[in-house]
């Protein structure tokens, strides 16, 4: 499911009105790294593993070794 916004209130309070027994059932959430983001999964999905979404992972890389391609020319 997709919900507008950034505010973690705005959203958790979107999600919590789907049943527990519902958000219960999901296993893996897919997140940006945003910290907000965290906390909601945390307070809405219990029960599911986070996942650190690969886009933002590799462009964190690819930004890492760029700085030290450029501090070694």
């Amino acid at each position: 499911a997709m919900v507008a916004g950034t505010k973690a209130e705005t959203v958790i309070a979107v999600i919590e009105k789907m049943p527990l027994q519902q958000r219960n059932l999901v296993k893996e959430i897919t997140l940006d790294m945003a910290g907000n983001m965290g906390l909601i999964a945390k307070k809405c999905f219990a029960n599911a593993t986070r996942v650190t979404d690969r886009f933002h992972v590799q462009k964190l890389a690819t930004e890492a070794l760029q700085e030290i391609r450029i501090k070694y020319r």
